[in-house]
């Protein structure tokens, strides 16, 4: 079985210095047969040298280059749908959740489910440091938010940690649409959409202080987001797969029940 990791990059060279040795040595010591995918978002940095540097090093590295910068999920989408794996696991560059961690979401897809998630918060003392109040406070509002607009049921829908089968890739990285930083519950929303089984898995967390992302700025953007999947789910734009991802994985076909769905729609 191949496992394909993506690892989204927007001027991210000094945290791949790290993050990629880390996901390889996990690799290494699995004897995984492996990809490493690394999606340059138009960095200003110099992220797609480190990441050449380390394909000519290691073949299982590839990178991969977006046009322009696109956003989080645009290039989520695109490694995931690019990647040859039979497994594939999307996880941050600052390693947030230990890719030790990865074999938990791997376990999961192995009893049945098509779509393991990382979860902060069903297990919050795996959190080796917490994020400061106002980011949590946050967060508990999105996710109540996200449990009344989208049906969504998850105690954590943010953690950039999560593994699918290749049958549900197909399924619901064909159909994404949110580009930004507001991705996950489109993916999440998809999946149940498509009756596909999700399974939320406690991981081990820790805040990076460097992180990205404002909780005005891009908190308002996700709210934005989140209510464009529903307009989008009452227009019927999710019945079949977008016209700019309408583009077939490379690889062998999916194993998962969840290849079984007509791409057609629901």
């Amino acid at each position: 079985m191949i496992y394909s990791f993506i690892v989204p990059a927007y001027n991210e060279s000094e945290r791949l210095n790290v993050s990629l040795p880390r996901i390889l040595d996990y690799i290494h010591q699995q004897e995984l047969q492996s990809e490493v995918i690394v999606v340059n978002d138009g960095s200003r940095d110099d992220t797609a040298a480190v990441v050449r540097r380390f394909a000519e090093l290691h073949p299982a590295v590839r990178l991969l280059e977006n046009p322009g910068n696109r956003g989080k999920g645009y290039s989520v989408r695109n490694g995931m749908l690019q990647a040859r794996g039979e497994v594939m696991l999307f996880t941050d560059a600052d390693l947030s959740s230990p890719i030790e961690e990865a074999g938990k979401l791997f376990a999961a897809l192995e009893q049945g489910a098509d779509v393991a998630i990382g979860s902060r918060w069903l297990r919050a003392e795996l959190q080796t440091e917490r994020q400061p109040w106002y980011r949590q406070l946050y967060g508990r509002l999105f996710n109540l938010a996200l449990r009344l607009t989208l049906g969504l049921k998850f105690r954590d829908t943010q953690c950039g940690f999560k593994a699918f089968t290749r049958g549900a890739t197909q399924i619901v990285f064909s159909r994404q649409r949110v580009e930004r930083w507001g991705f996950d519950p489109e993916l999440l929303f998809l999946a149940n959409k498509f009756k596909l089984r999700t399974a939320e898995v406690p991981v081990a967390w820790a805040h990076d202080h460097r992180s990205k992302i404002s909780p005005l700025r891009d908190g308002i953007k996700m709210g934005l987001e989140m209510l464009s999947v529903r307009w989008n789910d009452v227009r019927g734009l999710y019945k079949a797969p977008a016209p700019a991802a309408e583009m077939a994985p490379v690889g062998a076909a999916a194993s998962s029940p969840a290849a079984k769905i007509n791409s057609s729609g629901a």
